[in-house]
């Protein structure tokens, strides 16, 4: 009987070799072996040569070979909040015995494992995820060393409802002895106050806290005719709003366009709107609070 390698590994070209061996025979598997249509690049796990380089297909066959959950910078990928590395990282139970190191891969054995689908992958939760990733970044160890891989991983996470500022805490909560604890820790306190980007933290930490005014309201909510209006930041006692521009979403035509527009409808509701480019934000942050106390004061004054 010919068989089909393709159609018998699957869309990712990978498999356990006890799965194609029931599926087929052991002697096939070690004459494909032989003949180089199969390769086996982890122990216990085949995989097409012609898909051994796709990332998915390493991750996939991690998964086999280990019989883990993808963790770590690998399960950031997996969810969209950080490029997809070389190295693959995976969690098993502290419990079981770590299996042999084999190059680029890094097997994690951890307590109270957990794992859920995404994209037909195992893979660790959003918040386990990111409490992890932030760890590894701070380790100093090698892996992932970048601390603003991490640092932007909880922002977007959080920004986009991945994963919620309370669940992230509770994570941390459960790792006393996490690396740059207290770093996660001010972070969460700035996205749960309502800073959705760097840009953003910066502008609190530097811009609006102004001298002499009432704090400003974070992500404030102003109903247009056409939809909702979130404000970077508002003092809605005078209807002054305060938008920080990064190129990142305001750099386009069209981005461009849609601010005019909006800030339009708000200034028909009575509503004044300063936007301070990043270049201005992190260049003359004194300037830019001056200006804010000087148009919040004339506005009171009217």
């Amino acid at each position: 009987m010919v068989v089909d390698l393709r159609d018998v590994m699957g869309p990712d070209g990978v498999q356990r070799i006890a799965v194609l061996a029931a599926r087929t025979s052991s002697s096939s598997v070690t004459r494909w072996l032989g003949a180089g249509r199969l390769a086996r690049p982890l122990p216990h796990v085949v995989v097409l040569p012609e898909c051994a380089q796709r990332w998915r297909t390493r991750v996939v066959a991690a998964v086999l070979s280990s019989d883990g959950v993808l963790s770590h910078h690998t399960a950031l990928s997996v969810w969209g909040l950080a490029a997809e590395a070389d190295a693959v990282h995976v969690s098993i139970d502290a419990r079981r015995r770590a299996p042999d190191r084999v190059r680029q891969l890094t097997v994690h054995r951890v307590t109270e494992l957990s794992g859920t689908q995404r994209d037909g992958l195992v893979v660790t939760p959003p918040a386990r995820t990111l409490v992890d990733a932030w760890g590894q970044a701070n380790s100093g160890r090698r892996g992932l060393r970048y601390p603003h891989v991490a640092r932007s991983a909880v922002i977007t996470a959080v920004r986009d409802r991945l994963a919620g500022v309370a669940a992230i805490r509770r994570e941390l909560d459960r790792r006393p002895q996490l690396a740059a604890r207290a770093a996660l820790t001010d972070l969460l306190e700035l996205v749960a106050g309502g800073a959705h980007s760097e840009l953003e933290i910066w502008g609190v930490q530097q811009v609006l806290d102004v001298p002499g005014l009432p704090p400003c309201r974070q992500q404030h909510r102003v109903a247009l005719p056409h939809g909702v209006a979130l404000l970077d930041a508002a003092w809605p006692e005078v209807r002054l709003a305060v938008e920080l521009d990064g190129a990142a979403f305001h750099g386009s035509a069209e981005a461009r366009e849609q601010d005019l527009r909006r800030d339009a409808a708000l200034a028909a509701l009575g509503w004044l709107t300063l936007r301070f480019s990043y270049r201005r934000l992190t260049r003359e942050p004194a300037a830019c609070r001056a200006e804010i106390a000087a148009v919040h004061r004339q506005r009171q004054g009217r």
